[in-house]
């Protein structure tokens, strides 16, 4: 928003339990990459035992996969689809092939097709995969080809056209089918890479399904008030992303305490918000009582999952 500085949060979480491991502010115009790089920087100091860095693929770099190498730690990320890879990947890209059975791999609701073949990245050797899906590809068509549409309206009236659609048309503004045909090639493919010996049957879900950490950024902006932020000195802004970041936490512990139950985390606060303790005290005969009020049945079962000494106090 105009006149308000912009930040940006770096978050580590586990893959099982999605306990956050550490966190970090930046400001708001560092491109991706430089944040990673910094986050594994931080990373190294914590020293924990080889695992798999999963990012997406607007923030690769040859120093960012050398680093989480020099990790022992395996890298798993997307890779855009340049020039280069398009001619890499010609001779798979039939789609006759790429739609064999047993190249076929569900990720939640959505299905891929997809291939793999070995690959080496600024000499970081691994697997890049080719996936391909089919309804993504329907739907970057259709749209494209309803652009060329509305766009061969306006060239009959002798109105200008998007800059990224002239070159589908040649001087008589007819369009030409070589290029519409290049255009649409690789709609609905992505690439993936991958340090890790895995099958595309374990690394599309790895990749693709980014549920853990979107549920716990709603978790930052919903429960735990990260969002908005009404402090403008730099230190502050720190000092209320790290509180979140503490709540979060917790959270993250006490959705681990109730796994085995019907309750989630936030579910198991409302139930405990009605929860008090009286405390009663005269000082002058030193006298001092405290009774927690009638518990109900689902606040009893709580306190006794996170901890059973809790129903004594």
């Amino acid at each position: 928003m105009k006149g308000r500085p912009l930040i940006q949060i770096g978050l580590a979480i586990t893959q099982e339990e999605r306990f956050p491991l550490f966190h970090k502010v930046f400001d708001g115009n560092v491109h991706d990459a430089r944040t990673l790089r910094d986050l594994v920087t931080q990373f190294s100091h914590y020293r924990l035992g080889p695992g798999l860095f999963i990012s997406d693929r607007g923030i690769v770099s040859k120093r960012n996969l050398k680093d989480v190498k020099d990790l022992h730690w395996d890298t798993l990320c997307g890779v855009p689809l340049n020039p280069a890879l398009k001619k890499f990947w010609r001779p798979w890209a039939n789609p006759q092939r790429m739609l064999e059975f047993p190249n076929r791999v569900q990720v939640g609701s959505s299905v891929f097709y997809a291939t793999l073949r070995p690959y080496k990245i600024e000499g970081v050797r691994g697997k890049l995969a080719l996936c391909l899906n089919q309804r993504r590809q329907h739907d970057a068509r259709e749209s494209r080809r309803s652009e060329i549409v509305c766009a061969q309206k306006l060239l009959a009236q002798g109105k200008a056209i998007r800059p990224g659609l002239r070159s589908l048309f040649d001087a008589q503004n007819r369009l030409r089918p070589d290029q519409l045909a290049a255009a649409e090639e690789f709609h609905g493919y992505s690439c993936i890479f991958c340090t890790r010996p895995v099958t595309p049957q374990q690394m599309l879900p790895l990749y693709f399904d980014k549920d853990l950490i979107e549920k716990a950024f709603r978790s930052l902006q919903g429960i735990t008030q990260w969002r908005p932020v009404r402090h403008w000195l730099a230190e502050r802004v720190r000092a209320h992303v790290c509180l979140c970041y503490l709540a979060y936490l917790l959270l993250s512990l006490l959705r681990y305490h109730l796994r085995n139950t019907e309750f989630t985390a936030e579910r198991a606060l409302n139930e405990l918000s009605t929860m008090y303790k009286v405390y009663l005290r005269d000082s002058q005969h030193r006298f001092h009582l405290s009774r927690t009020v009638a518990l109900t049945k689902n606040q009893e079962l709580i306190l006794k999952t996170i901890d059973k000494s809790l129903l004594a106090a």
